[in-house]
């Protein structure tokens, strides 16, 4: 666990999921969405979702590869919150009946995708 905070202070409320969903590469977060509960992408998506337009706009501002460790974990759990959109608003409950066909469509690489620092 981090000791202080690891977000631009504007989105200081998001800190309690960073550990958990602000992870690179779009293949780790489909395997994260699917090995989560119901429960943690709700609560997930309830704090980030009403952050989501002040989230891109603040990181629209800066060139991505000009991005600090704070904006790129920022830039993470939006990318998470894509994934998790997905299963909370138009899977809902059928979220499980399609989580046991994502393994069979792998994601191999993506355009969001960043070197490890």
């Amino acid at each position: 666990m981090t000791s202080g905070p690891t977000l631009p202070h504007e989105f200081a409320v998001l800190e309690p999921f960073t550990e958990r969903w602000a992870i690179n590469g779009s293949a780790n977060r489909a395997a994260l969405r699917t090995s989560s509960t119901a429960e943690e992408r709700e609560a997930f998506f309830a704090a980030a979702d009403p952050l989501l337009d002040r989230a891109l706009e603040y990181l629209d501002a800066r060139a991505l590869c000009e991005l600090s460790q704070d904006e790129m974990r920022l830039m993470e759990l939006m990318l998470s919150l894509a994934h998790v959109a997905l299963a909370v608003e138009i899977q809902g409950p059928d979220e499980p009946k399609s989580a046991q066909w994502r393994d069979r469509m792998r994601i191999t690489r993506s355009p969001a995708e960043r070197e490890p620092a």
